[in-house]
């Protein structure tokens, strides 16, 4: 949703192992713990829907 530019270091990581690498960039993740603590640690930079 927003760019990494002026983000921590840890959270452009957590953006790139997510596979987030644009601006307003989907992609599709299982929903496990390991993803949702990743999701956490940059909730102001990304937004999650919940698909079926």
């Amino acid at each position: 949703m927003k760019s990494a530019i002026g983000a921590k270091p840890n959270q452009r990581q957590t953006l790139r192992s997510l596979g987030l690498k644009r601006i307003n960039h989907t992609v599709v993740k299982e929903d496990r713990p390991e993803i949702r603590g990743m999701v956490a640690t940059v909730p102001h930079l990304v937004t999650v829907e919940e698909i079926s």
